[in-house]
């Protein structure tokens, strides 16, 4: 199995407002044809630190990518820093200045000056046409080994990558093919899945196994590697069937989608509709449900009630209901519920009331309560839950057991 570095290029990256999106996508392309990346580092504009890493890279990985840093401007060092770590010159290309103007009048302008930087690549490197932007990439051959240096924005690279580098990598990393499965998991902790699941995926030896949590829900990565595509993803599926049979209605999907979109799927395919009343998510549930395309087949009105006041002008519910019980309580939710489905007259309605925090929270309802409430032509039922995080994650959170209690409504039906 080949192994492989991913470099991404760039002191904005190391800025709280940046993230390197694009090692998570070579890392998904280059894991398909059996390419283990087995390091990710982030550098800045600083030419010593990196033709160090780059360097290093090289001794110790079949494959080293960077990304960024090919613009033409001064802190634009990676054609230089690269070929300094690898020991070869930076060789001036005319054709690539020729082709840089032409490229210029058509967008009705002169090419700067200082554009000819981006004529200068690696000494005896393959050029990588760049049709999206003016930086080419180069891919430099070390014996058995390969420095790819690609642009930075992925409409740039992500081309430049499936198109010239991708082809060649699968034919060196030989016959072995790797396909990935993310099944998506809800109401269930990392450590019942894996005591449920491990038994059944262990039997499975070409097939690697993980499990994550991320902010709301529990992954299930799995890996199959074969002779061919079709041959693993059969192994996959044959896989993913025995784990849905084991933990049931918990498995939301077997194809990574997310539950915004099961759900829309599920109410789609029952020409069934939605409306929505929330408080402490603030409209959270219907953006993540209008997010996907054709929403408005099955998403009829969604109302964002905060004030207790909102709550009785809007959605009908009784004063008594606030003043007895509280806006965060079951009986308030399941007014919400009710009053939304009659206001829109859907099939379904869903509220959501709690306390996301950091303030307000009580010792009977400490912040992270909250109450989530269904409702259909024949009943209402409420749920509480107690949620962690801060502010952003107990909405996040309230917002998917919201979502999942209405896809396990559904299909009650």
């Amino acid at each position: 199995m080949l192994s492989a570095e991913i470099i991404a290029i760039g002191s904005e990256l190391l800025t709280p407002e940046k993230t390197d999106t694009n090692s998570l996508w070579l890392t998904g392309r280059l894991n398909e044809i059996g390419v283990e990346v087995k390091l990710k580092t982030i550098v800045g504009d600083d030419a010593a630190r990196l033709e160090e890493t780059v360097r290093d890279a090289v001794k110790r990985s079949d494959v080293v990518i960077t990304t960024g840093g090919l613009g033409p401007t001064e802190d634009d060092i990676t054609r230089q820093v690269t070929a300094a770590a690898i020991g070869r010159e930076l060789v001036y290309h005319d054709e690539i200045e020729a082709h840089l103007r032409t490229r210029f009048r058509a967008w009705g302008r002169e090419m700067p000056e200082i554009n000819k930087r981006q004529a200068y690549v690696i000494e005896d490197a393959e050029i990588l046409p760049n049709p999206n932007g003016s930086a080419v990439g180069m891919m430099a051959a070390l014996g058995e080994k390969y420095l790819i240096v690609l642009p930075g924005p992925p409409r740039e690279n992500q081309p430049m990558f499936d198109d010239f580098v991708f082809p060649k990598l699968r034919e060196k990393s030989g016959a072995i093919v790797f396909r990935k499965r993310i099944l998506k998991v809800s109401g269930l902790g990392e450590s019942a899945i894996d005591e449920a699941i491990a038994p059944i995926y262990s039997a499975y030896e070409r097939v690697s196994t993980s499990i994550l949590f991320n902010k709301s829900e529990v992954e299930v990565h799995l890996t199959a590697q074969a002779a061919n595509a079709a041959e693993a993803d059969a192994v996959n599926d044959e896989l993913a069937a025995k784990i849905v049979e084991k933990l049931g209605v918990a498995v939301f999907s077997t194809d990574g989608e997310e539950m915004e979109a099961v759900v829309g799927r599920l109410l789609a395919e029952r020409g069934a509709t939605i409306a929505v009343a929330e408080s402490c998510t603030g409209g959270l549930i219907g953006e993540r449900l209008t997010e996907i395309s054709g929403s408005s087949a099955y998403f009829i009105e969604g109302v964002v009630a905060y004030a207790n006041e909102a709550k009785i002008r809007t959605l009908g519910v009784d004063p008594e209901i606030i003043e007895q019980h509280g806006a965060v309580s079951s009986e308030t939710a399941a007014a919400m519920a009710a009053g939304m489905r009659v206001r829109a007259e859907t099939d379904y309605a869903i509220s959501v009331t709690g306390i996301a925090g950091p303030t307000g929270g009580t010792d009977d309802k400490p912040v992270g309560t909250v109450f989530i409430g269904f409702a259909d032509r024949d009943r209402t039922k409420t749920f509480r839950i107690g949620l962690p995080g801060d502010r952003y994650l107990v909405r996040w959170r309230a917002s998917q057991a919201a979502l999942d209690f209405l896809r396990r409504q559904i299909l009650k039906r």
